[in-house]
């Protein structure tokens, strides 16, 4: 079991990226990233990897953490599966089949074992595979991102590929109702993604129209796949996971105890931290640190059409006041919101902003809404 190192390659099977989407998050594929990169793929003996428990939850981008978090975050990953066909049906496998939350010399360690069955798509491979810096997954910002880098990574060296429309979307793991006006896929996610990759990773891409159907409507997509020559020198592992929060930990005694582990986050880059500032006063402060990334990442995928942070920060916060009415609704209903970032996160999702944007007239009844600014309770939001 190999500590972090600072030069972490990713060699994966081709057949393993072309496996389609198992619904990974952006923490649990960079996780699965790491895992990669920490093994040796010629050598099954390296199944094992194990990770210091702060390192484990900067890794996966939690804020405050204890035992059930922690354990219910390796629930999430045992459950991860991947559909692999052959020539009688088609096999569905688990990529991990155990994590021990373990103490050793005074420290906490998560240690991660592939499932039996997963092995052949991660060891004692001899062709067919592609290899990248570890940085290039760990920089981007979005799951649609960190899939895109790794479906054109692997034509690197042929410098084309060409996709049909409903493969890609496949491939990504977009819903069937995500998405579904051609303007809006090619605005979130091949502009975006291409925006991403440039700034972010060591390739970068063109793309234009293949095959059409009727209507001129887009069949395939034909990918030019370049090397980045503007890419920055990388991160290493060490100084990806020092920039993460770190956490302050509490003992946590003995496996039968509650124990608790308490993290702070804090925000070394300026512009990160305004960044964090804008988008948390746009939500009323409300949210805690972890929840403003998981905001932050569904409202930074409309950077190519609002432009500033600012612009993104009121856009931000009329989504946030519907999420309110949304709410109040739900309360009135006896019901509520149970996952408030993730619910906002996903209301982004469903509604494009317009180009230089302006703060629109509200959909609902004025004198109603400043009832509920007056009587807003964020326990509602639990």
């Amino acid at each position: 079991m190999s500590e972090l190192f600072e030069t972490a390659i990713v060699e994966k099977r081709n057949v393993l990226n072309e496996l389609r989407s198992n619904n990974m998050t952006l923490q649990e594929l960079r996780f699965f990233s790491i895992y990669l990169s920490k093994i040796n793929p010629w050598d099954v003996s390296t199944r094992v990897v194990r990770f210091t428990l702060d390192d484990f939850q900067r890794i996966m981008g939690f804020g405050r953490l204890n035992l059930k978090q922690i354990m219910e975050s390796a629930d999430n990953l045992l459950c991860k599966i991947v559909h692999i066909p052959d020539e009688n049906g088609m096999r569905s496998v688990q990529l991990f089949k155990e994590c021990y939350l373990v103490r050793r010399d005074g420290e906490w360690f998560m240690e991660i074992d592939a499932h039996d069955k997963a092995l052949p798509l991660m060891f004692n491979f001899k062709n067919h595979y592609f290899k990248y810096e570890l940085w290039n997954a760990l920089r981007l910002k979005s799951t649609n991102q960190v899939r895109m880098y790794e479906i054109l990574k692997q034509y690197e060296y042929l410098g084309k590929r060409e996709i049909t429309v409903t493969e890609l979307r496949e491939l990504l793991g977009v819903k069937k109702n995500e998405y579904e006006r051609w303007e809006r896929f090619r605005v979130r996610i091949l502009d975006s993604c291409k925006q991403a990759l440039k700034e972010m990773t060591d390739i970068c891409y063109t793309y234009e129209r293949g095959k059409v159907g009727r209507g001129g409507k887009w069949m395939t997509i034909i990918f030019n796949i370049y090397k980045n020559t503007e890419y920055k020198d990388p991160l290493d592992l060490q100084k990806f996971i020092a920039r993460q929060p770190a956490p302050e930990l509490l003992a946590l005694g003995t496996m039968g105890v509650d124990a608790q582990l308490a993290g702070k986050q804090t925000f070394d880059d300026p512009a990160a931290e305004k960044e964090r500032e804008l988008y948390s006063k746009a939500c009323g402060g409300v949210f805690d640190n972890a929840d403003i990334r998981i905001i932050a990442a569904a409202i930074n995928a409309y950077s190519d059409v609002l432009e500033t942070i600012e612009d993104r920060a009121e856009w931000l916060n009329e989504m946030y006041n519907k999420m309110l009415v949304e709410a109040e609704k739900k309360r009135k209903n006896k019901r509520s919101i149970e996952k408030p970032a993730e619910y906002l996160a996903a209301m982004i999702e469903k509604e494009t902003p317009k180009s230089k944007h302006k703060q629109s007239e509200p959909s609902y009844d004025t004198a109603e809404w400043d009832r509920l600014v007056r009587s807003f309770d964020p326990s509602m939001l639990d």
